[in-house]
């Protein structure tokens, strides 16, 4: 099972992507991380939420998920839409790649949860939604 858990819910505005960036990084806080595994958290968390909010809902407003588990060391976060999906994971997770190059975006979200987490898992299905599952294991100074 798990030692504690949480999950929240909002709209996919662009203006909540701090919000949940904060309240992850928040309950992430009981593992005593140091403040770069705190802010490899904020920012893989920044990320997951920016691109449910862009490429998920790009058509219009839709509920962003996020749920947190602690086990342990263990820190697991996932962030879940129900908009678009991604038609090929393979090619979107490739550095660079974008899906929205109007909005200059650039491309490396995917790498960059990559980077900051331990391991990244997307599940999706077109017009059905992305799930994305983070995990990452604290030092911890204690």
């Amino acid at each position: 099972m798990y030692d504690n858990m949480m999950k929240i819910e909002f709209v996919s505005k662009s203006e909540n992507e701090s919000f949940a960036r904060v309240a992850v990084a928040a309950f992430a806080s009981q593992l005593d991380p140091t403040i770069e595994e705190i802010a490899d958290v904020k920012t893989a968390i920044s990320e997951a939420v920016t691109n449910s909010i862009i490429h998920g809902y790009e058509k219009g407003e839709g509920i962003v998920k996020i749920e947190a588990y602690i086990k342990d060391k263990e820190f697991t976060v996932i962030v879940e839409d129900e908009g678009a999906g991604i038609e090929n994971i393979e090619l979107a997770m490739q550095p660079l790649y974008t899906s929205r190059p109007d909005l200059e975006r650039s491309g490396m979200g995917f790498t960059v949860m990559e980077t900051f987490m331990d391991s990244l898992e997307v599940n999706s299905e077109k017009n059905k939604g992305t799930r994305l599952i983070m995990k990452k294991v604290f030092k911890s100074l204690s």
